[in-house]
């Protein structure tokens, strides 16, 4: 992405008839926010002194706690091409939340994780890259514009139109974000009926995150358009193969080289690669609630839909957690295959980030990769591989996560109280609540 200083960013803003600014940021929930201010109000803006109400953001503050300021990153100034209105265009800053005595604020979840990476030049790295290859569904939307369950089209894998009916959508997705900077790799139909994939460049860690927050926004919008529901929910129908967002990272040393590339390693991987999976996979049961931060995304996690179930990894065996691509060299990198889309990303890699450099720092004794089929193990037999599961459900993450003192570090005190506060809240809705599933089965039974 572009970089621009504050008196580039007013010049562009007159020269392009920009006349509002959303300020952006993320909450717990990874939910958007935005505070829309006019373009008169943009040199305030960029000096930091918006202010906005705290108490009102979910997991946030108390209201007696409520004033927060909006700091902008410059370099995530963008026009909203999709957004162009008859009285002019609109911009987009993605900020920081900081606290009214000018300190990032804790329960922000970009602050934080900005505050985690910055021990990575402590061990010698200079960032960690990401690549996310978020998944969704494409459904029709009904005579009230409300969202069904009805298909855009029955495709499978890598399908082409006309039996892809969402080929000219996600065209037109690609299309918008490359307008906007973003350079794509691949973009194509995925197994199950209505559900899709768009893969674009890597970049460093925070700059990632944004990014992914920002290509939700696209694809939501742009679907709407075409009159369906873009939804990156993890497994929106049952019995079919449910959406994913692999993450692939790889640690840059501070010369900018890829510090998981070994060429005597007989893998190619080097020991710091190593230690980061042995780290991963160390902490999976207690990031697991972060990573998959929702009831349904414990839907996804369950065998026979190509979703990771068992904490291990492989360099070519897909039914492991962390796989390695075949790639070496400048990409050299471990995919993480648990995580899903309705993550938290900056919690999300402020997370893994924390594991895998535990891995590194304590020098943890190196867990062996696993080639073979998991899927095809008996419990038994996964137990003597001393492979163990992703937790079932969302309690059982909680409590994993209560038992991880790596990952609550990683998140801070704020986050970490207010998530689990508003996680135990969302499972005991869904465990009090009498599903369609239920009388269906025992109305006529009991």
């Amino acid at each position: 992405m572009a970089k621009y200083t504050k008196e580039e960013i007013l010049r562009i803003a007159k020269e392009e008839n920009v006349r509002y600014i959303r300020l952006m940021f993320t909450d717990i929930n990874s939910v958007i926010k935005s505070v829309e201010i006019p373009v008169k109000r943009l040199e305030t803006a960029l000096e930091g002194k918006v202010m906005f109400d705290g108490s009102s953001i979910e997991g946030f503050v108390r209201i007696l706690e409520a004033d927060m300021y909006l700091r902008p990153d410059l370099n995530t100034w963008m026009i909203l091409s999709w957004e162009e209105t008859s009285y002019g265009k609109v911009a987009r800053l993605i900020c920081d939340v900081y606290t009214p005595e000018g300190k990032p604020f804790q329960g922000d979840p970009r602050s934080n994780l900005k505050r985690v990476a910055a021990r990575m030049e402590k061990l010698g790295f200079s960032t960690l890259n990401i690549g996310f290859e978020p998944e969704f569904f494409l459904f029709k939307l009904d005579e009230k514009g409300e969202p069904t369950l009805e298909f855009t089209d029955h495709g499978g894998y890598f399908d082409l139109s006309p039996i892809d009916g969402a080929g000219d959508c996600r065209r037109d997705i690609v299309l918008e974000l490359e307008r906007i900077g973003f350079t794509i790799e691949a973009s194509h139909h995925e197994v199950a009926n209505g559900q899709n994939e768009i893969n674009f460049e890597f970049s460093n860690i925070v700059e990632a995150c944004d990014n992914i927050q920002t290509f939700k926004l696209v694809t939501k919008n742009i679907a709407r358009r075409h009159g369906l529901h873009a939804t990156f929910m993890p497994k929106p129908v049952a019995k079919i193969n449910g959406s994913g967002m692999h993450t692939n990272c790889s640690l840059a040393d501070l010369e900018g080289k890829n510090a998981f590339y070994d060429p005597n390693d007989p893998m190619g991987l080097s020991l710091t690669c190593r230690k980061w999976i042995t780290g991963i996979l160390s902490h999976a049961r207690g990031f697991c609630a972060i990573t998959n931060p929702i009831v349904n995304s414990y839907k996804r996690l369950v065998p026979g839909y190509e979703a990771p179930c068992y904490i291990s990894w492989s360099e070519h065996n897909r039914s492991v957690m962390v796989r390695i691509p075949a790639t070496r060299g400048r990409t050299t990198r471990t995919e993480v295959r648990s995580v899903d889309a309705a993550t938290n990303p900056y919690l999300a890699m402020a997370v893994l980030l924390a594991s895998g450099l535990d891995g590194i720092e304590n020098d943890m004794p190196l867990i062996g990769p696993v080639n073979e089929n998991l899927f095809e193990k008996t419990p038994e037999e996964r137990k003597a591989l001393g492979v163990k599961n992703l937790p079932d459900n969302l309690y059982e993450a909680i409590k994993a996560l209560g038992e991880d003192e790596v990952v609550k570090e990683a998140l801070g005190s704020h986050i970490y109280n207010k998530f689990v506060e508003l996680k135990k809240h969302e499972w005991d809705d869904f465990r009090t609540t009498v599903t369609e599933w239920e009388i269906k089965r025992y109305i006529k039974m009991m």
